[in-house]
């Protein structure tokens, strides 16, 4: 995901990196080719005459730009839970960090914990990327873990499995009692609930058919829009049509972009960088030097 700084109004007119305009550069390229040849042949084709005006197109328009509202809505409603579930998941780690710390009467593994809670965070942040988690997870389990892990499809399900059985281990041992058990499990469930509610937002895209109608709708519309302006616009209408294009060619993409959060494109969740945040704080809280060099490869787009 691309974080920066405010920049000012006039370096925005500017900015290329993380905005849309490189992918439909192409597009806007044929539009403008489009209208140039319409204005040339005065909006004839095989000498007929196309009889469009600028009203039914500016009526229609308004229409286009409030289905594209509701597109972008609905895929920022997306966006947006999925960046709620992960800032949960970064409140629950720190819970349970807290709790392993403090609630035992005796002192325990803790890092044994804290490791398998940083295991997973990155098992869930590849599982929905579909990307192979094998390497950032070897760093962060031991080899009878690993095994485990390695065997199987969901593994952050498994991981809180692992992360109940220390708790249980704690309570044999008589470390923690039952209550206190119990807090903890109640934290288990809440992790449970985060992937769950990933996976919901992953597995259930917005549905295919309204998808490809707004989309047919966009690019009808805009081949359509030469025909309407040649007559009032002259030679001014293939900067307008390109100028409008883009308006809703990239509403439409943008939407397309924001509504899988957890990608890899430009405007995505930054899994990364809040996976290393999960990590560093409930290290920092257990004490422990914390080198993110050492953990793994990640990075920020920038």
């Amino acid at each position: 995901m691309i974080i920066r700084n405010k920049e000012h109004w006039f370096r925005m007119l500017f900015v290329w990196h993380g905005s849309v305009l490189p992918r439909l550069v192409p597009r806007l390229i044929l539009l403008f080719l489009l209208s140039v040849l319409v204005v040339y042949l005065h909006g004839t084709i095989f000498s007929f005459k196309v009889p469009l005006n600028p009203a039914p197109l500016t009526l229609f328009g308004f229409v286009l730009a409030l289905f594209l509202g509701f597109r972008n809505s609905a895929s920022y409603e997306r966006f947006w839970e999925g960046r709620k579930l992960w800032g949960s998941l970064l409140n629950y780690a720190r819970s349970l960090t807290r709790q392993a710390l403090t609630l035992g009467e005796r002192s325990a593994p803790v890092m044994d914990f804290v490791q398998l809670l940083s295991a997973f965070t990155y098992a869930l942040k590849h599982q929905l990327r579909g990307t192979d988690p094998l390497p950032d997870l070897q760093t962060r389990l031991n080899e009878q873990q690993f095994a485990v892990i390695a065997a199987a499809k969901y593994k952050p399900v498994v991981l809180t499995k692992l992360m109940a059985e220390w708790v249980q281990q704690q309570r044999r041992e008589n470390r923690i009692d039952t209550i206190q058990q119990a807090r903890f499990d109640e934290n288990f469930d809440k992790l449970e609930e985060i992937v769950g509610g990933c996976e919901r937002i992953q597995s259930t895209p917005i549905p295919y058919s309204y998808r490809v109608l707004l989309h047919r709708t966009v690019y009808i519309y805009c081949f359509l829009l030469p025909f309407g302006l040649v007559d009032s616009l002259g030679w001014f209408t293939p900067f307008i049509v390109a100028f409008v294009a883009y308006t809703f060619v990239a509403f439409e993409a943008i939407a397309d972009e924001i509504e899988e959060p957890f990608g890899t494109d430009a405007n995505d969740l930054p899994l990364n960088n809040m996976c290393a945040m999960i990590e560093h704080t409930i290290y920092e809280l257990a004490g422990a030097p914390y080198d993110a060099a050492q953990k793994s490869n990640r990075h920020i787009i920038d």
